[in-house]
Order: C-alpha cells, then sequence, then structure tokens
C-alpha cells in the first residue's frame, strides 16, 4: 500500500507543477538586469531612470522578455571619469547586468569603454555625444562592437544641423551675416566647434570670434564684451557642464545687444524658464524632442511622462525609454540575451522611437536625416512657451528678438 501512496504523492506533484501559472514559472526565472549608469543628481539622469523605468513597466505589463521580467539597477556615474569607470564595474561584476542603458558627459564614457569592453556587456548610450565613443567600432570591432549610441545624434551631426540653422534661418530668412560661436572646454564641443565654424563660413556667414570657455566659469561679463565687440550679430553658444543658469542670467542682465541660441543642454529643461526667472525669453535651443507629433509614439510618451513625474522629458529620458525597447526588439529576435546574438540583431535595428526612427550606422551610431533623429530649434517666448522656429517645415511660430531690442 505504501508504494502505491507513494506512486500517488508523486503524480499528484507531477499535475501541480504541470498546472504552474504562467505568472508563477516567469516568477521562478531571473530577471534580465538593466544597468542605468548616469548622473543621478541632474535632471538628465533623473530622467533617464524614470523613463527607463516607464519602458521596463511597459513590457513587464505585456508578459516580460523570453518569459523573464525586466529589472532596472542604478549607479551613479556623476560627471567624473573615475566614478563613471566605478559605476561600469559595479554594474558588470556586481550587479551582472545583461545590458547598460545611460551615459552624459562625453569625457566620462570615453573613460568606460575598455572596461564596457573588457565585461564584454551591451552598451546604449543616451546622453554623450562625442563621435569618438563609436569610432572604436569600427576600428576594433571585435572589442568595442558592445557600444551603441541610441541617443543624441553625435555632436559632428549637430554641428552640421547648427550649420543649416546659421544658413537656412539666420542668413537666409533674418539676413544676419556675421556670428560668434563660444562654447565650454568640453570634449564634444571640441568636436563640434570646428565643423560648424567651417560650416558657418562656408556658407557664407563671417565668424569674427570662436573660442572656449572653462566649465567652471562664473563670470561671463568679459566674453560677452568680446562677442559685442567682434560686431556679431548672434552668438551661438554651446554648453552642458557649465552653469547655463548663470550664462542666461548675465547675458539677461546685462542686456547685451546679440540674440543667443544653439545647443545648451540645461536650458533643455522644461523647468529652466521658471528657474530664471522668465530670463531665457529669447533664447533658443537644439532639442531632440518636444511635446510635437513627431512620430505616432511622441505624444503618448510625452503626456505619460509629464502626467507621472510632474516635468517634461529632456532628452536622455527620450533616448532612454527607446533604448530599452530597441533592446527588448533585439533580444525577441535573437531568442536570447547572449550578447553577439543581440549585437548581430541591434544592428539591423529599424524602429520607430519617440524623436524619429531608429537606425544604426556602421559604427553603431545612430543615424540623422529625413525620418530619422534629427535636431529642432525651438525658441523660450512669453510665459515659457517654447516656439519650433527651424526647421522651417516643422515650426510653429516666428521668431522673437529679445525684449531689450526690440
Amino acid at each position: 500500500m505504501k508504494p502505491f501512496l507513494s506512486l500517488l504523492a508523486a503524480a499528484s506533484m507531477i499535475s501541480a507543477g504541470a498546472f504552474v501559472s504562467p505568472a508563477s514559472a516567469q516568477a521562478q526565472q531571473p530577471p534580465i538586469k538593466i544597468g542605468i549608469p548616469t548622473s543621478v543628481q541632474l535632471q538628465v539622469g533623473r530622467d533617464t531612470q524614470n523613463a527607463a523605468k516607464m519602458a521596463v513597466e511597459e513590457i513587464n505589463a505585456a508578459g516580460g522578455l523570453l518569459g523573464r521580467k525586466l529589472e532596472i539597477v542604478v549607479a551613479d556615474e556623476t560627471e567624473n571619469p573615475e566614478q563613471g569607470i566605478a559605476a561600469i564595474k559595479k554594474l558588470t561584476a556586481d550587479d551582472k547586468v545583461d545590458v547598460l542603458v545611460g551615459g552624459y558627459t562625453s569625457g566620462v564614457t570615453l573613460a568606460q569603454l575598455p572596461h564596457i569592453s573588457n565585461a564584454k556587456t551591451i552598451y546604449l548610450g543616451v546622453g554623450a555625444a562625442s563621435p569618438a565613443i563609436t569610432a572604436k567600432v569600427k576600428s576594433d570591432y571585435d572589442n568595442y562592437k558592445y557600444i551603441f549610441r541610441v541617443s543624441p545624434i553625435n555632436a559632428a551631426h549637430q554641428a552640421r544641423a547648427l550649420v543649416d540653422f546659421i544658413s537656412g534661418k539666420l542668413k537666409g530668412e533674418m539676413g544676419l551675416n556675421k556670428v560668434a560661436i563660444v562654447g565650454e572646454n568640453a570634449k564634444w564641443v571640441q568636436d563640434l566647434v570646428p565643423i560648424l565654424k567651417k560650416g558657418a563660413i562656408a556658407g557664407g556667414v563671417e565668424v569674427p570670434m570662436a573660442e572656449f570657455f572653462d566649465t567652471s566659469t562664473s563670470d561671463f561679463s568679459p566674453l560677452f564684451a568680446k562677442v559685442k565687440a567682434s560686431g556679431a550679430q548672434y552668438l551661438i553658444v554651446i554648453l552642458s557642464h557649465a552653469s547655463s543658469d548663470v550664462f542666461v542670467k548675465q547675458w539677461h542682465d546685462a542686456q547685451v545687444p546679440v540674440p543667443i541660441g544653439g545647443i545648451d543642454v540645461k536650458s533643455q529643461d522644461a523647468d529652466f524658464f521658471t528657474r530664471v526667472g522668465g530670463k531665457a525669453l529669447g533664447e533658443t535651443v537644439g532639442l531632440f524632442a518636444i511635446a510635437a507629433p513627431l512620430t505616432p509614439k511622441t505624444m503618448p510618451f510625452w503626456n505619460e511622462f509629464v502626467k507621472r513625474f510632474g516635468t517634461a522629458p529632456v532628452y536622455t529620458g527620450v533616448g532612454a525609454y527607446d533604448a530599452v525597447h530597441v533592446y527588448a526588439d533585439a533580444v525577441r529576435r535573437a531568442g536570447s540575451v547572449a550578447p553577439d546574438a543581440v549585437i548581430k540583431e541591434l544592428e539591423k535595428t529599424d524602429y520607430v522611437g519617440i524623436a524619429g526612427k531608429i537606425q544604426f550606422d556602421d559604427t553603431h551610431d545612430v543615424k540623422t536625416g529625413p525620418g530619422l533623429q534629427n535636431l529642432l530649434f525651438a525658441q523660450w517666448q512669453k510665459d515659457g512657451a517654447r516656439i519650433v522656429v527651424w526647421p522651417k517645415a516643422a515650426a510653429t511660430g516666428q521668431m522673437i528678438p529679445p525684449p531689450w531690442m526690440k
């Protein structure tokens, strides 16, 4: 009798196992870990985390990925190369993440590359713009094939977009022919400015001044004096790590008789206009996405982000949301999280994202062009409204001068 009871019990256990719910089976699988190395103390870092969380929750709610849940692990890379390297080592060696999504400072990301390569972990950049980040993919594919840039478009592409703004908007529509360029002394700006200056001159615009300033600068009055003395009719400014708040406030308070615009990363923050007491009125800012129907996904994402977090996303948030979905799509096609298999699928990416379609070139850099990701130029106007003024096809209003230049 006892053998019969034992067989009966075993049969019951097998039967019970056969009816384990999908949710229970998924819960028994280890999660797929997404590492987020970012500057957590900055808006770019907070939005990276929040947007990645949104994407992960969407994927998990739809059943996960390969029968497994996704999980986020965050490490603060700050804006310091040593901390950035420590963040990568923590995420890859200690947390054993399957993929890395993040980044912000080009100098930090460049320092991290050998450690990402050694860890053989896929990295989807969503913040740093230096072309040097993906250059090694082509020159040393076996070691650096793990590196991809989902966003933003690289500094060289940004320079060409700025040249188009200068030649098309400033010269073509407004008749301006003399432009000064100033930028912070950072790697991505060093990559950008020579291309920008050369392109502007080739387009028939005089560049009487092109200078770098230290990221720790707190008094911009000497710089503004030089710009004014140069005879420039417009000032292109390029900064991310220096204090945009101080720069814009001092420009406004000194009533510098030269309008400003360009790539001012912290001025992309939704609260920037309020933060500087409305003194950004008239500044034109390069943006990678804005609350407009750029693709069918733009407004649904934008509205949900604002609803959940109380502020519009900056570009790293847009990139992080897309990056998680791009990775998930590649994993589904590969049927595996093995890096080599996923890399092959990532290289075939043709994904409609928030700011445009995402495709990678032979250096694993995100492409730019019609229908892809591009740079929009939006101006801060009355009550903190952001009005797209270039490209012409995307414009939602006219450019206005600073109040003291009317």
